[in-house]
């Protein structure tokens, strides 16, 4: 699997965190299929719970990413409400005061300035729901432009969103088919050297096996040339040597020594035309014989007469 990454990491340059790529994603989710078995799923999840619970991170991948800032939208009220909610203080009711219209207190009913009080209030109140009708009557006048233009704008950043959803959707279905390509590509491209492998593995078994063979051969040559050594120098008979060692060994018998003997397939094979010559002891006997009877009719035969 880290074979078909090759190619794409000098292409691309490796796939890993952060900017040292110390980690090299090797797997090929497309190509993979094992994880769809019974039993896999369940045996990766607690391979994976086994690591995190014996990993111990000695580096930190987020370092070469900026510091958070977690506080940099925080306001002063939001950052007093997010101390009241830490040390958990209930919420102060809203205050209506500033809507009310009270007199001035009981024991302060003769006193001017305390009435100058309670009508700068009501001046207050005066101004702030004459505020609240003029806000009326301007909407009245132009809230529905208003509202029209400000749903322009929302409509305008929804379609300007969805389409960097499209894009970006776009992007990851691209991604989604070059990492597809790639790994149906290196996918073919292992089971090519796989069987490649295998060839070349059978092919160095029968190599050896042949080596093994040769070896065996050339072992049992050089003990009969030991064995025939031994005998050219000993002057004793390669029977008497194998059957010294071999002790179960029974020497064929030697053949017939006669120089004139030939089958007489060979003779035929060799003289097919020239007739068979009789043996020497015939011809002698017959050569013979006949001076025999020459002498005996001179010896013993009658003598004719003159």
């Amino acid at each position: 699997m880290t074979l078909a990454l090759t190619s794409s990491a000098i292409k691309n340059g490796p796939v890993g965190i952060g900017t040292t790529n110390s980690i090299v994603v090797d797997a090929l989710p497309y190509i993979d299929s094992e994880y769809d078995e019974a039993g896999m799923k369940e045996m990766v999840q607690a391979m994976i719970e086994e690591e995190k619970r014996r990993y111990r991170p000695t580096k930190n991948y987020l370092e070469h990413l900026p510091a958070l800032e977690l506080h940099k939208f925080e306001t002063d009220v939001m950052k007093k409400e997010f101390e009241r909610l830490a040390q958990r203080i209930p919420m102060e009711v809203l205050s209506m005061k500033r809507y009310e219209l009270p007199p001035p207190p009981a024991g302060k009913l003769t006193d001017l300035s305390a009435w100058n009080e309670c009508v700068d209030n009501s001046y207050a109140q005066l101004e702030h729901q004459s505020t609240r009708i003029t806000n009326l009557e301007l909407m009245l006048d132009y809230s529905c432009e208003t509202w029209k233009s400000y749903l322009e704008v929302l409509t305008r950043m929804v379609t300007q969103s969805q389409k960097q959803l499209a894009d970006l959707k776009r992007q990851i279905q691209e991604i989604n088919w070059q990492r597809k390509s790639s790994q149906t590509n290196a996918g073919e491209q292992l089971r090519l050297l796989e069987s490649s492998w295998v060839g070349l593995v059978s092919k160095n078994y029968q190599i050896e096996r042949t080596c093994l063979v040769m070896e065996a051969s050339i072992a049992e040559k050089e003990a009969e040339r030991a064995r025939a050594a031994a005998m050219a120098v000993d002057h004793t008979p390669l029977e008497e040597i194998l059957e010294r060692q071999h002790p179960k060994y029974i020497p064929s018998p030697p053949p017939t020594s006669e120089p004139d003997s030939i089958s007489i397939s060979e003779q035929d094979r060799t003289e097919p035309d020239s007739p068979p010559e009789p043996p020497p002891q015939e011809m002698n006997n017959s050569t013979e014989e006949p001076m025999e009877e020459d002498d005996d009719e001179n010896e013993i035969g009658p003598q004719p007469q003159q």
